[in-house]
C-alpha cells in the first residue's frame, strides 16, 4: 500500500470493500476484533489467520501494534499531551516509508 494514497484511503473508508487481497482482508478484520473484542479472540480466529497465510510473527506483530496504538492514544488523551501537528505526521509517515523503522543516519545527513 505504500506509495498508494488512493488505495490507502479506500482501506480505512471500508477494507471490507477496498480493493485488497483475502489476505489482507483477513488482517484488518482480525485488528478489527483485537480493538473491539480482544477478549473474544480464541483459537478459531489464529486458525483463520493461518488460513489467510499469515504466520504466528505477523499475527503477534499485528496485536503488539494494536496494543501499543491504543496505550499511545490513551495515554496521550490522558495526560494532556497535545497531538502532533498534521505536518509531522507527514513527515514522519515519510520517514517511515523511505528507512522503516530502524533509525540509522542517511548519506548526507548530518545527525
Amino acid at each position: 500500500m505504500l506509495g498508494d494514497k488512493a488505495l490507502v484511503d479506500s482501506v480505512l473508508e471500508d477494507y471490507t470493500q477496498a480493493p485488497i487481497s483475502d489476505a489482507e482482508r483477513a488482517l484488518f478484520a482480525f485488528v478489527v476484533k483485537v480493538n473491539r473484542e480482544s477478549m473474544t479472540i480464541g483459537p478459531a480466529d489464529i486458525d483463520t489467520m493461518h488460513a489467510a497465510g499469515w504466520t504466528d510473527e505477523a499475527i503477534y506483530d499485528a496485536i503488539t501494534v494494536c496494543a501499543l496504538f491504543n496505550f499511545y492514544n490513551r495515554w496521550i488523551d490522558a495526560s494532556g499531551v497535545h497531538e502532533m501537528p498534521e505536518e509531522a505526521h507527514r513527515a514522519g509517515g515519510k520517514r517511515l516509508a523511505d528507512r522503516g523503522y530502524i533509525m540509522t543516519k542517511m548519506e548526507g545527513e548530518d545527525r
